[in-house]
């Protein structure tokens, strides 16, 4: 699922290429979300691999990835979802609180 929410993100922005910066903290309906879904899985391979923000290594996987994205925001009712671009190592970092000095 790693990237997933995000190009179907720059999709969802009609971005022509992808923009961590556009991406980061963006808000996606639901119906883009499940537009999304929809418009890739009528897709073969060739032509979601000419889609801008698409990384070479997600054309194979990105329908399926966009289902399950599409399932985890139905089941969690919040009308939609919003984009991170730091993906859950910076959380757990985070955390984990200051680093320690070895002194």
């Amino acid at each position: 699922m790693a990237g997933t929410a995000t190009t179907v993100t720059a999709l969802a922005l009609g971005l022509v290429e992808y923009d961590a910066q556009r991406i980061h903290l963006a808000a996606v309906s639901l119906e883009d979300v499940e537009r999304i879904y929809q418009e890739l899985s009528g897709m073969d391979a060739a032509q979601r691999a000419a889609l801008g923000p698409m990384h070479p290594g997600r054309v194979d996987v990105i329908v399926a990835g966009s289902l399950i994205l599409r399932e985890v925001v139905r089941a969690a009712r919040t009308g939609g979802m919003i984009a991170g671009e730091h993906d859950i190592l910076d959380g757990i970092t985070l955390s984990l609180g200051p680093p320690h000095s070895n002194r």
